[in-house]
């Protein structure tokens, strides 16, 4: 029996990596549909097909329904009789929202407004929301449109009961071999035969699998209380390690040679996942941090004059004060990757 057992779960954004992780993980159970939201009809005709050929006996459980965030009438055209959502979707590159900000803003604030305001309406019961380590001191568009949502997350959950709709916030780092990950980049340039192209080498990135990045939603859904937001203690390591440890696995000659192309639009040396203002309240539970909304309300002059004399002792997490995984370390965890197995063994290529 699954968590989601005779239950309608709806994922926004459903045909990134996160959702086709989540079919894979939940669809041959017996959760009684899964209904994949988003606006590109392509990828999902894709996701359709792929599901048809490798579940068939499953595959009648996923509905695909066309829209966008942005557009709150698709949402709610979509949503009627939804248990559970998983809302995924939004704009992740970088440097795409460096350039055009408001697209991100329009996405990943107001299409997360839309997204929760349906949900209270349709009484869907609960919400987890996929934020980012970019949320954490943003210095980017991408990451300050992320922070705003969870700012939206947050303050939502104030306004509904949750007995009524529960609202969480999960926040995590890079998930390997994820759109957008370099790692795939690295062995189609080696495969190509051209130089990997780095931004810097002493840059640390959290690392973590779309497995991994499923358990911490699924702990949210758990464990999660309304206004929460849940970080998991991830790993990282240095890009230079990343590169080095692609290589040892595709390209046993040597012969792609690394090229330093500078940072890009947008990028920190290194990423943060609680920061030291979130230390002040956060709870230590073992391999999560949770952050819990703060309850207090618009009533400041007791706090003028009271203060709030309890803090908690932990300090800002990041990749650079995380554990820091060597070479051999970090071949094993993306040796374990489905992706990177495939890969190798179509190529041809033995570990």
């Amino acid at each position: 029996m699954s968590i989601f057992k005779g239950k309608t779960l709806m994922i926004t954004g459903g045909t990134g990596s996160f959702g086709n992780a989540v079919l894979d993980r939940f669809l041959a159970t017996d959760i009684a549909e899964i209904r994949i939201f988003s606006r590109d009809e392509k990828k999902q005709d894709d996701m359709r097909h792929k599901y048809q050929s490798i579940m068939p006996e499953a595959s009648n459980k996923i509905k695909f329904y066309i829209g966008d965030v942005r557009d709150k009438e698709s949402v709610q055209n979509a949503m009627h009789g939804v248990d559970y959502i998983f809302h995924a979707a939004a704009l992740k590159q970088v440097p795409s929202c460096e350039f055009f900000p408001i697209e991100a803003v329009k996405t990943n604030v107001i299409g997360t407004e839309n997204v929760l305001n349906v949900a209270i309406a349709e009484g869907v019961k609960k919400v987890i929301c996929l934020s980012t380590d970019k949320a954490a001191y943003p210095v980017n568009a991408m990451g300050t449109s992320k922070a705003m949502m969870e700012k939206v997350i947050v303050a939502k959950s104030r306004t509904v009961s949750p007995d009524k709709t529960t609202i969480c916030c999960t926040r995590y780092g890079n998930v390997m071999c994820s759109r957008g990950s370099v790692i795939p980049l690295f062995i189609d340039q080696i495969i190509a035969g051209k130089d990997l192209t780095v931004t810097a080498s002493e840059m640390t990135r959290f690392i973590m699998s779309l497995d991994e990045a499923v358990d911490l939603v699924l702990f949210a859904f758990e464990k999660g209380n309304s206004g929460d937001i849940l970080v998991q203690k991830a790993p990282a390591c240095t890009i230079g390690v990343l590169t080095d440890a692609v290589k040892k696995l595709f390209d046993k000659d040597d012969n792609s040679k690394v090229k330093v192309i500078g940072i890009r639009h947008g990028e920190k040396m290194y990423e943060t996942l609680l920061t030291n203002e979130e230390c002040a309240n956060a709870l230590d539970l073992g391999d999560f941090y949770r952050v819990p909304c703060d309850k207090r309300d618009l009533n400041y002059d007791k706090f003028f004059n009271d203060g709030d004399k309890e803090r908690n002792t932990l300090t800002e997490f990041n990749s650079n004060n995380t554990e820091l995984l060597g070479l051999d370390e970090v071949v094993e965890k993306i040796y374990s990757l489905d992706y990177i197995k495939n890969r190798m063994k179509k190529l041809g290529i033995s570990k």
